[in-house]
């Protein structure tokens, strides 16, 4: 089976690894999975992530955050931009995400970041997902 949408696979692995209580995850690595892995640890929902290199594409194992009371980091999480459907978005029209609480990931010229980072640099981008 071919994967489609990798973006959408990450992020339900990571939403049914929450649901599960798992301490960590593990799925196949790519240079757009690394990026949302590394705002998702920039910005505290994961504790870290590590990619790992084997003889075909490597494997990322992210370490998911939990409270105290065992309450996951993140509440909800949701793709945005999917390969039937993308969402562009102007410098100025890049939403803010539960009044500013969760974050929104922008695919721009200079690489992913956060929709707070891409309006400061003034630039605009698919609008890959939206975290809170």
């Amino acid at each position: 089976m071919t994967m489609t949408d990798p973006i959408a696979d990450l992020l339900t692995r990571i939403r049914n690894g929450l649901k599960s209580k798992h301490e960590k995850i593990v799925l196949p690595s790519s240079t757009v999975k690394v990026e949302v892995a590394r705002i998702l640890k920039e910005e505290g929902y994961i504790d870290d992530f590590r990619v790992a290199e084997d003889s075909k594409q490597g494997t990322i194992e992210i370490v998911l955050r939990y409270g105290f009371d065992g309450i996951p980091a993140i509440a909800g999480i949701e793709r945005i931009s999917r390969p039937g459907r993308r969402m562009y978005c102007g410098k100025n029209e890049i939403p803010s995400v539960l009044g500013g609480y969760g974050i929104t990931i922008v695919s721009t010229p200079q690489g992913l970041m956060t929709g707070k980072q891409s309006r400061s640099k003034g630039l605009g981008g698919e609008i890959i997902c939206n975290i809170w």
